[in-house]
């Protein structure tokens, strides 16, 4: 039985942004020698998302477009009361969620055609770690 674990530290650019984290996720499949079993991705801070979608740019403005939709920016949170800012980056990690579980066979991540793991940042240019643990044989 193989388990393993591995936390990654990502700083986004942007106080918004998606990244795609399929190449570390393949990364920590192979370092961990899994060939058949799971990987769960999970993001370590309340502000951040790990998420499986395609990765094409028209659907992640998209996918932003919707969160700020139903989770916008504004001044007039409750929680902005404790001095933070960022209420909204909350609401919209709870939309995309917060974990992912990705399927190994064979060796090889188990996707459908188009899917790929995505880390959505919504509080950003700060560091966050994401934690990666390989379960299997």
């Amino acid at each position: 039985m193989i388990t393993y674990t591995e936390y990654v530290t990502f700083n986004t650019k942007s106080r918004y942004e998606i990244l795609d984290i399929t190449p570390e996720v393949e990364r920590v499949r192979a370092k961990a020698g899994l060939n058949d079993g799971i990987i769960l991705v999970t993001a370590m801070h309340i502000t951040a998302s790990v998420f499986v979608n395609d990765h094409e740019a028209g659907l992640w403005k998209d996918i932003m477009t919707w969160l700020e939709e139903l989770a916008p920016r504004k001044p007039d949170y409750r929680h902005h009361e404790t001095g933070e800012d960022n209420a909204d980056a909350h609401l919209k990690r709870m939309l995309l969620g917060h974990q992912v579980v990705v399927p190994v066979t064979g060796g090889k991540l188990d996707f459908g055609p188009w899917e790929r793991v995505h880390y959505g940042e919504f509080d950003g240019m700060r560091p966050k770690r994401v934690l990666f643990k390989a379960l299997g044989v």
